[in-house]
């Protein structure tokens, strides 16, 4: 279901707290003391563009969420975006600007949407949540014919994606090596065309 926006701090939340121990994540933010709220404000300025701009869905427990971000046409970057990125992640701005150039380097040209955020509660996962939530919007894009990417952050998370039709492309890491996997999904009815 789309979410509303009485959902956005607890989609706030459990993004957070699905992304904290990510290696990019202690990257981004090493000292774990700080993480948690540094990485919250950052959520935040993307889930409400998203909201806005994008596609917001959860599960009717609200214990998933995916967050998809359209890039069929012209999409603004969020509002105020430096001032708001400085203000939440301060003295660890300068590395989100390199995790933000990076992605933006591999991120692709063609029309696609982009799954920002895939994000289960930690009790809950291996349960089929993700799938769930990827298999709905999924059925739009290929209703639609545009293609899906995203940048995986972790082995299990690229098998996930990999078994739902992504094929991965040349990794690229972080500075100090943290490795992201960009991956495309062609849509399944204009392959079959």
């Amino acid at each position: 279901m789309r979410a509303g926006h009485s959902d956005v701090d607890a989609i706030i939340d459990l993004v957070t707290d699905s992304f904290q121990h990510l290696a990019v994540s202690v990257w981004l933010v090493p000292p774990r003391h700080d993480r948690w709220a540094v990485l919250h404000g950052h959520v935040r300025i993307h889930i409400e563009h998203a909201m806005r701009y994008g596609y917001v869905h959860v599960t009717g427990d609200r214990l998933g969420v995916a967050v998809w971000l359209p890039h069929d046409r012209r999409l603004p970057p969020p509002a105020d975006y430096d001032e708001r990125l400085l203000k939440a992640c301060g003295h660890w701005t300068d590395r989100f600007r390199v995790v933000d150039r990076l992605f933006a380097a591999h991120h692709p040209r063609r029309p696609h949407h982009h799954l920002t955020y895939l994000a289960v509660h930690p009790e809950r996962r291996g349960e089929g949540i993700g799938s769930v939530l990827l298999r709905h919007h999924h059925a739009r894009l290929d209703a639609a014919g545009i293609g899906a990417y995203l940048e995986a952050s972790s082995s299990p998370s690229r098998d996930l994606y990999a078994r739902h039709g992504y094929r991965t492309g040349e990794m690229f890491a972080v500075p100090d090596g943290a490795p992201l996997w960009p991956m495309w999904r062609e849509p399944y009815l204009a392959v079959e065309r």
